[in-house]
């Protein structure tokens, strides 16, 4: 049966990005790529890692990592990845506000759902058929699912770097049992898995 998998970039204290994201500031202000950097400057070092982020059948993200605008929707903004976004795949993003289905190149076609992470679950389980759906972001949405014990595995890269404030993983998420698959440490980031127990 397919799982339900989280993979989430996250400082040694917790936080996914800085406070106030913006289309100026896409990782929140003050803080730089460092989150990310081993994505970029060590791939060949994380590449198992970097292709198990996008091996899911679907994935559900939160209308933060789609865009910076709230409220009604600009039409012109397609997401932050140009033209051909990495996921192959159809993604489901979380939202109030409706919006037409977006079709880009490369397979990934973005869906706006608007009755939360329960309705975009059905919906990406259906559209993944056997394989994994992934929750990819942000940090808010990724704490509901947990909060609701939807979660089957959390996947975690640690980046030696404390952000001190900003969008935090597990606020609001009562005490969850895990129990670790796997760590690997590399050069920029440690890769830690877990499973995560339901119920």
């Amino acid at each position: 049966m397919s799982k339900v998998v989280v993979d989430m970039g996250a400082s040694l204290d917790g936080f996914v990005a800085g406070p106030n994201q913006s289309a100026d500031a896409p990782f929140g202000e003050g803080v730089d790529n460092s989150l990310h950097q081993w994505m970029f400057d060590a791939a060949e070092e994380n590449a198992a890692e970097l292709a198990a982020i996008v091996d899911a059948g679907a994935f559900i993200m939160g209308r933060n990592m789609f865009g910076p605008g709230r409220g009604e929707w600009d039409l012109t903004w397609q997401g932050w990845w140009g033209e051909e976004p990495p996921y192959h795949a159809p993604v489901f993003v979380l939202t109030h506000h409706e919006r037409p289905s977006l079709e880009m190149a490369g397979g990934t076609t973005f869906h706006f759902v608007t009755g939360g992470i329960t309705e975009a679950l059905k919906l990406a389980r259906e559209a993944a058929g056997d394989r994994n759906v992934a929750v990819a972001g942000g940090a808010a949405t990724v704490n509901q699912f947990l909060a609701a014990g939807l979660l089957d595995e959390l996947r975690l890269h640690v980046a030696p770097v404390l952000l001190g404030k900003g969008e935090r993983l597990f606020d609001g998420v009562e005490k969850t049992e895990l129990t670790q698959i796997e760590a690997r440490q590399t050069s920029l980031v440690t890769h830690l898995r877990y499973a995560v127990s339901r119920g």
